[in-house]
């Protein structure tokens, strides 16, 4: 496949140097078109070097090939990663005053935008009405993901990292068999189209809590019962966002992927996007705890001195405030939670998940019973969903595919009975 790699001018261009490495050592021919502005960051020869073409970012260079056009006209994929704010604004206003404009006005093929930049420029109006314009011309925009950015700031601008790009970039490029020959959804769609026109939200994977540069407290949970959700959903006609703490697989191509680590940045992503979901399922394994105090040095090991004693605190209950969030617009919205239990002398793994399920207010609650060598990390499940409405418990078992196929039926079949919560 012939790829167009754009390179915009942010600190954050030094990862593109890997996604080129993904492209290429999955075969695919790659053209670098850096900004001007990028080549202060990471110079010509390095995109030379590792992509095996000649690189420029002047129209005026192999004028006798018009490669201003060509470029656009002949690649299968454009991938424009870090997109900077004033990248992004130059490609919604239709300007052309690099190669990369040039080729991205050209372009036949799909587009994906991969944003870096500081948190207020993200949020600031200008841009969010930038990227909704790329979007609704058919543009992918993927959200940054949220974390540490240059100098002491933190929160959603970083850039996804180089193999969450690489799949969604070859997701649109090679859309999932399944989708080849899928006729367009109508309201008589069959039952495997049953979220045709949702918009879908899940959480997945384990969050860590750091409690200095190298610690951190997590959980066993590999993102895998997520990751088939989102394809469930994906597959049944849905649009996808998949939240993604700490998973041990990739995420499924064709869906938006954010990526967080602690929980409260899962918290806020979720709460972001549920603004515009149908449906949200949380299906990560969200820290109950965190360390009180963040060490900004590597805690030692001494023996002059006392061991260290950590204090927790508890991590907001994220899956009961986005029942309340959809309570307090009125929003019609099925909330599905996920509860990882074990039994004890006070009572069963049943007991224990009726009781969170009418404690959360959510919809449906899929409960499994979990221990060291029970689903956290294995590729199957055996799950009992139960319903806030009255209906019985439903049990299924089998692959976490399978498990998922079911789930996203039941959510499916739930959708025509929801009723706004106001």
């Amino acid at each position: 496949m012939r790829i167009v790699l754009g390179v915009g001018g942010g600190i954050a261009a030094y990862k593109a140097a890997s996604l080129l490495r993904l492209f290429t050592e999955a075969g695919h021919d790659v053209t670098v078109v850096p900004t001007e502005a990028s080549t202060r960051f990471v110079g010509v020869a390095t995109w030379e070097a590792l992509s095996g073409h000649p690189v420029t970012n002047s129209v005026f260079d192999d004028v006798d090939q018009v490669r201003h056009v060509r470029l656009g006209h002949e690649a299968d994929l454009i991938v424009v990663a870090p997109a900077t704010a004033d990248l992004l604004a130059r490609a919604a206003t239709g300007q052309a005053n690099d190669l990369l404009t040039n080729t991205l006005l050209m372009a036949r093929g799909p587009v994906l935008f991969a944003p870096a930049m500081h948190t207020e420029m993200w949020q600031n109006a200008a841009t969010r009405a930038n990227v909704e314009t790329l979007r609704s011309r058919g543009i992918t925009v993927l959200d940054p993901a949220i974390g540490r950015l240059t100098g002491a700031d933190s929160g959603p601008g970083r850039l996804p990292e180089p193999e969450v790009i690489f799949d969604a970039a070859l997701a649109l490029a090679t859309p999932p068999s399944d989708f080849l020959d899928v006729p367009t959804p109508s309201e008589d769609a069959p039952a495997g189209l049953s979220l045709a026109g949702r918009t879908v939200t899940i959480s997945a994977g384990g969050t860590r809590e750091p409690l200095d540069p190298v610690r951190f407290l997590g959980n066993r949970s590999s993102g895998k019962q997520g990751v088939a959700l989102a394809a469930a959903a994906r597959d049944a006609g849905a649009t996808v966002t998949l939240v993604a703490a700490h998973m041990d697989v990739p995420a499924p191509g064709g869906v938006e992927v954010v990526s967080v680590e602690t929980a409260l940045e899962l918290r806020e992503a979720m709460r972001a996007a549920a603004v515009h979901s149908d449906v949200i399922v949380m299906a990560a394994a969200v820290a109950d705890f965190r360390p009180a105090a963040v060490s900004d040095t590597k805690i030692k090991k001494r023996d002059d001195a006392d061991d260290p004693v950590i204090s927790l605190v508890r991590n907001p209950d994220i899956l009961h405030e986005l029942v309340q969030q959809r309570e307090e617009a009125g929003r019609t919205q099925l909330i599905v939670g996920f509860a990882a239990e074990t039994g004890d002398e006070h009572g069963d793994v049943l007991g224990y998940a009726r009781a969170k399920l009418e404690r959360k207010g959510c919809d449906l609650l899929v409960v499994n019973q979990v221990g060291r060598d029970k689903v956290f990390g294995q590729d199957s499940n055996s799950v009992v969903i139960l319903s806030a409405a009255g209906a019985g418990p439903e049990s299924v078992a089998g692959t976490k595919d399978q498990v998922s196929a079911a789930v996203i039926r039941r959510i499916g079949s739930e959708l025509g009975r929801v009723v706004p919560h106001i």
